[in-house]
């Protein structure tokens, strides 16, 4: 199954002289089990396409539907289809307001009328796949964390929903180099065990480099190219065109090379380009 849009349009502030298209025409499948990453610049559209697949925005045209469900429609079958997807907004951490940690990422499920230890498992379970130990942080106020800590706790609170989708919009913006770390590292994980549908919405190249294993670029509200990473970032008049950059990786990649090391610029992940690099200085030296 999968979400999918269907040549979705729209248009904000339609029949008004601020009327501007901010999506055309988009035709788009987000496969189950997938991390799908959305890059381009502000003003893409890539924030106002997320909105479309939980509800939050409805096409002016086009359709869009969760596992076969038109999710525009207002019965049942719509709501449940909405509810399958979980929205992280940037900066979540703005959006906590509970006193304590566990009650903040109670309330979702709480809202969904479960018994008391279904609460209390899935909020265990939530923080626990974002490194917040339970025990040591359920009793303390989420506004006495630091900006990382903040960031899980909120994403938590929407784990605990159990979505079988989850959109994150510009996760690691505005952290530390720790936080932003121990953040993709729980994405990671958290994909990784539960075969979680992920839909991560990015200008960071170097983020989408380490977790996505498909690549959506976005312009002028257009899919500009929709690729695995190996195809993706080595593409650089789409790149251009997106307004992004090439991971570090591969530029340095290429920079080394244009120096005058024989090293293979086919790489985009961290490890991997290490290993490059000492492969052709060992090959060099043997020479």
């Amino acid at each position: 199954m999968s979400i999918e849009l269907k040549n979705v349009t729209y248009t904000y502030m339609r029949g008004t002289a601020f009327e501007r298209t901010a999506l055309k025409d988009i035709t788009l499948t987000l496969k189950e089990n997938s991390l799908t990453a959305i890059a381009g610049h502000t003003g893409s559209g890539k924030s106002t396409l997320v909105q479309h697949l939980n509800g939050l925005l409805h096409p002016t045209s086009g359709v869009v539907t969760v596992d076969g469900t038109d999710i525009a429609g207002k019965s049942k079958e719509a709501v449940d289809a909405r509810r399958k997807v979980g929205m992280v907004f940037q900066y979540p951490e703005h959006q906590l307001f509970e006193e304590t940690v566990e009650k903040d990422v109670a309330f979702g499920p709480k809202n969904m009328g479960l018994s008391s230890d279904e609460v209390t498992r899935r909020v265990k379970n939530a923080l626990g796949f974002v490194n917040i130990d339970y025990d040591n942080y359920k009793d303390r106020s989420p506004f006495q964390m630091s900006g990382g800590q903040m960031r899980r706790v909120a994403i938590a609170g929407v784990l605990a929903m159990e979505p079988k989708y989850l959109v994150l919009d510009e996760p690691t913006a505005g952290l530390d180099p720790r936080g932003r770390d121990e953040l993709i590292a729980g994405i990671m994980r958290f994909h990784r065990e539960h075969n979680m549908t992920i839909i991560l919405v990015s200008h960071s190249m170097d983020d989408i480099a380490l977790m996505a294993d498909r690549v959506v670029f976005m312009h002028d509200g257009r899919v500009l190219l929709d690729a695995p990473p190996t195809e993706a970032f080595f593409a650089k008049d789409a790149i251009k065109e997106a307004g992004l950059n090439q991971p570090r990786t591969v530029t340095l990649l290429n920079k080394l090379k244009e120096h005058g090391l024989d090293v293979d610029v086919a790489s985009f992940k961290v490890d991997d380009t290490v290993k490059r690099i000492m492969s052709a200085i060992k090959r060099r030296k043997s020479c």
